[in-house]
């Protein structure tokens, strides 16, 4: 069985879980909701600070949910969240998206957040992924697309933050354009019956743009993208202080408006 190739390119910086802790079922896996059960035992993959585990949780009363994670320090954060929600019926763990611990049939749904476009073999990851998924169950997984994602103001500096992006991710072993191959990547992984979808995230209030532009400012120069991308030779210190001052510019523009493409597929397993 292959085992995790690549390297997670944001690591677990502030800066990145600050962004990761606003995530919530709602907002991130809305075209799963509909489909779950107050009885199902669902498998959250890539769990992180464990906000939309919680969420999955609270919406399966009678079932359980299992956050598993790569990196055992996040946990600390996941466990926390679930402990101030009173919740009772979710645990998590660490583990490897492409040799999960779990005999075949464990879990009625299994889904990934923004995790197949990190992975250095996402098809594996979805059979592993059907595997452990019961017949009749539901694979789920949402990815965003950089290449799709789109802003105004047009500020030269952010189309070199989208190049650098793609070209440090690619180095990784990840794909940033995950969000238009997810369908292709289940076919490749033995689904048949899968449904296709697309959403986003827009920023545009001042709110909006302060918490989405200085997150992006703080991860490009100090979280391990920004170590990653000198190390690797594709930035100099210099560009990523020139872009992270584009994102403090972006956001303090009254006009300023960003909006995140995201992919979603849910298969169902046969």
């Amino acid at each position: 069985m292959a085992s995790e190739t690549a390297v997670y390119t944001h690591g677990h910086h502030e800066s990145v879980l600050r962004s990761h802790r606003r995530r919530t079922a709602a907002n991130s896996a809305a075209y799963l909701l509909g489909a779950l059960k107050p009885h199902m035992r669902i498998l959250d993959v890539g769990c992180g600070p464990g906000t939309i585990t919680a969420d999955l949780a609270e919406l399966v009363p009678r079932g359980e949910v299992v956050g598993l994670e790569r990196e055992a320090g996040v946990l600390e954060q996941a466990r926390a969240e679930a402990e101030r929600r009173g919740l009772a019926n979710v645990s998590f763990t660490t583990g490897d998206a492409h040799a999960l611990a779990y005999p075949d049939a464990s879990f009625c749904v299994a889904h990934a957040h923004q995790v197949l476009q990190h992975v250095g073999d996402p098809v594996g990851a979805l059979r592993e992924m059907r595997r452990v998924t019961e017949p009749g169950g539901i694979v789920a997984a949402r990815d965003s697309d950089y290449a799709g994602f789109v802003w105004y103001p047009r500020i030269p500096a952010l189309d070199d933050w989208l190049d650098l992006y793609h070209r440090v991710a690619r180095a990784n072993g990840g794909e940033p354009d995950a969000g238009r191959r997810l369908h292709v990547w289940a076919r490749e992984a033995g689904f048949a019956d899968i449904t296709s979808s697309s959403s986003t995230w827009c920023y545009a209030t001042p709110e909006e743009r302060r918490w989405w532009g200085g997150l992006w400012a703080d991860r490009t120069v100090q979280s391990s993208y920004a170590r990653l991308a000198v190390e690797g030779g594709h930035a100099t210190e210099d560009d990523l202080h020139r872009i992270a001052d584009a994102w403090r510019e972006w956001a303090a523009s009254e006009d300023g408006w960003f909006s995140v493409l995201h992919g979603e597929i849910l298969c169902r397993v046969t």
